[in-house]
């Protein structure tokens, strides 16, 4: 069963161009890398041949694992996204209520999240407890070490 994943215009790009990169570049790449090992002698104790050929079928793994994501990808209409609630591509002010600290979040794809640049993912603890949530409202999220109780301060989008 394959499963559908959203993106944003962004996101998607940056998997298309991926894909391309790996069909273009470096599937020639591995071929011409068989070649030259072949080239090298008898291919019964030819380690690099080996190694080649390995490196191929693990690129081409690759490949196809790219192309079912990419053929099951759905582009996110942000214009038909509620903005009164925490949804995808939302931006989220939240207040831990434990210890007053407050964060802002982009809410994203679990294939675009990144926290570093503030983006989580709605399939993680905290997003999947922000979903949903509207301003005011108070999320309780249970994480490993316990349970965090966070308040919905802003919602935006970009």
């Amino acid at each position: 069963m394959s499963k559908v994943s959203y993106y944003t215009a962004e996101g998607l790009k940056k998997l298309k161009d991926e894909l391309e990169h790996l069909k273009s570049v470096m599937r020639p790449k591995a071929s011409q890398d068989i070649a030259e090992a072949r080239d090298k002698g008898d291919l019964s104790e030819n380690a690099e041949y080996d190694a080649a050929k390995e490196a191929q079928g693990l690129l081409e793994m690759r490949i196809a694992k790219m192309e079912e994501v990419y053929s099951n990808a759905r582009l996110i209409d942000e214009s038909q996204l509620d903005v009164s609630k925490a949804l995808v591509l939302s931006n989220v002010k939240i207040k831990n209520q434990s210890n007053g600290m407050e964060m802002k979040y982009t809410l994203v794809a679990e294939s675009e999240a990144d926290l570093k640049t503030g983006k989580i993912s709605v399939t993680s603890p905290i997003g999947k407890g922000l979903l949903g949530k509207s301003v005011g409202e108070v999320a309780e999220i249970t994480v490993p070490n316990g349970v965090l109780k966070f308040e919905i301060l802003e919602i935006s989008r970009d």
